[in-house]
């Protein structure tokens, strides 16, 4: 019996530029990617942009997600905030509504849910900040996935209301032994050689895992690998990732 080939989404955050500052190239991103996790307006993302981005997803068949996060402009949403539950959910689903209906206008949808930022940390520790994400989700669509690490309250408190959970890897950011990520602004936080980040990628689609910072190998089993837009070099890392998944024989996917 012959075994089936790996399958991996491979998604990027897109929509981030906001008036006249531009951030990231959308555009060749979206030729890369099988899901977009278009920013809706909180922590970047004005609505041009965010139309843009999702015509731009409709037309190349890449499933778009809700990248939901603080009320945070200035600080591009990796502030951390303390925001009580109810406010959080009300905000994150005022922002799940704001870019489904602009999907819609371009024939697509939001097919699933994405913390960003300073709000996904804080989703993985923290069970009343999670669960406020996952009440949001489940009131506009109890159907909708939420996308995250797999270990963490953000998966259990999805699970909990009868969300899908869809565990998640990053391409571009250094693990701790834990399996959470190491905090920006610490050395080698963020991974830019595309060789190094595509052989991880390949090593977290073949055998489900990805070596951290110090050496160990961790287990991840992903089925959705992120690429940071506002990496440097994210088109030239997202192309070399193409190349090395075709060449193990992984099929790129969109998960929902």
């Amino acid at each position: 019996m012959t075994a089936r080939p790996a399958v991996i989404d491979l998604n990027a955050d897109i929509g981030e530029s906001f008036g006249a500052w531009r951030l990231g190239d959308d555009e060749a991103l979206l030729s890369l990617v099988s899901s977009a996790n278009i920013a809706c307006g909180f922590h970047a993302g004005d609505p041009l942009t965010i139309r843009r981005a999702c015509a731009g997803a409709v037309a190349r068949g890449v499933t778009i997600g809700a990248q939901v996060s603080y009320r945070d402009l200035a600080g591009f949403g990796r502030r951390e905030m303390a925001v009580p539950a109810d406010e959080l959910t009300a905000e994150i689903l005022y922002q799940i509504a704001a870019l489904d209906g602009i999907a819609r206008a371009e024939g697509g949808r939001v097919a699933y849910v994405r913390p960003h930022g300073a709000l996904y940390n804080r989703a993985i520790t923290d069970p009343v900040q999670a669960a406020a994400i996952a009440a949001a989700a489940r009131s506009y669509d109890a159907a909708l996935p939420l996308l995250t690490l797999p270990a963490g309250e953000a998966a259990r408190a999805a699970a909990a209301a009868g969300l899908p959970v869809v565990a998640e890897a990053f391409a571009d950011r250094a693990y701790q032994p834990d399996g959470t990520l190491v905090p920006r602004g610490q050395p080698g936080a963020t991974l830019t050689d595309p060789a190094i980040v595509a052989a991880r990628v390949v090593a977290m689609a073949t055998r489900q895992v990805v070596e951290s910072a110090a050496g160990a190998e961790i287990v991840v089993r992903p089925r959705s690998v992120c690429i940071h837009g506002d990496t440097a070099g994210a088109v030239t890392l997202a192309r070399a990732i193409r190349r090395a998944l075709r060449e193990a024989g992984v099929r790129v996917a969109p998960f929902a």
